[in-house]
């Protein structure tokens, strides 16, 4: 049986495509699977704003100022929102109103890879923000999304309170910088990127498929 050791996906909790990518990925997982392709798969932080207030903004103000108008932003959200259902997500994009700083988001999703539990809260944490309109940015919701994914609500709240994980978070961040990575989701196979962006699983899974045939011969 082949091994694909390990896919790391670099993504940020409030990108659309990210959640959109995720669903392709899981697909594209099933399909490496009928070859017999077994793999980890590693969640990495990437801040789309990494200079957003630890406070948030108001979401719809910013965006307006960021696309140019409310209707260019709602235009863009009703855009997501129909891809989305084309891979089964309802979006309530109208639901939300603040865009929060991801830090903490981030320092969640890396307590959970320590426990094991990554891709539930991961997508627990798309899930709150993207269906259910919540604020990433508030601590006490974020503790209650990583309940959701399995963890310790109580051990999640210690942690955000204190100082665990934001050097490492803001490290990898500045890693997958230095590493050319512009946007999210990007997905690399054994330390290698080889794409971004929320592709069809067929496409996804052509992509892995060759880049482990390539590594495989140059390990030969």
């Amino acid at each position: 049986m082949d091994t694909l050791a390990r896919i790391d996906v670099i993504s940020d909790a409030i990108c659309p495509w990210c959640y959109i990518g995720k669903r392709q990925f899981e697909s594209a997982l099933k399909i490496l699977g009928q070859d017999q392709l077994r793999f980890s798969v590693m969640w990495h932080p990437y801040q789309l704003n990494p200079d957003m207030p630890a406070e948030g903004v108001e979401r719809a103000t910013y965006r307006a100022a960021k696309f140019g108008s409310a209707e260019r932003a709602q235009a863009i959200d009703q855009r997501i929102t129909e891809t989305a259902a084309t891979v089964g997500l309802e979006f309530h994009l109208e639901k939300l109103t603040r865009t929060p700083n991801t830090l903490n988001a981030h320092r969640l999703i890396r307590l959970a890879a320590q426990q094991g539990v990554q891709d539930s809260v991961v997508e627990a944490l798309f899930k709150a923000y993207f269906c259910d309109g919540a604020d990433l940015g508030d601590s006490e919701l974020l503790a209650a999304i990583g309940g959701t994914g399995g963890l310790d609500p109580d051990e999640v709240w210690k942690m955000l309170a204190g100082e665990d994980g934001k050097r490492e978070v803001l490290a990898n961040d500045q890693m997958a910088r230095n590493a050319g990575i512009q946007g999210v989701p990007s997905f690399a196979l054994q330390g290698h990127v080889l794409f971004s962006g929320a592709l069809a699983a067929e496409d996804m899974a052509n992509a892995f498929r060759q880049a482990w045939d390539i590594l495989k011969n140059r390990a030969a």
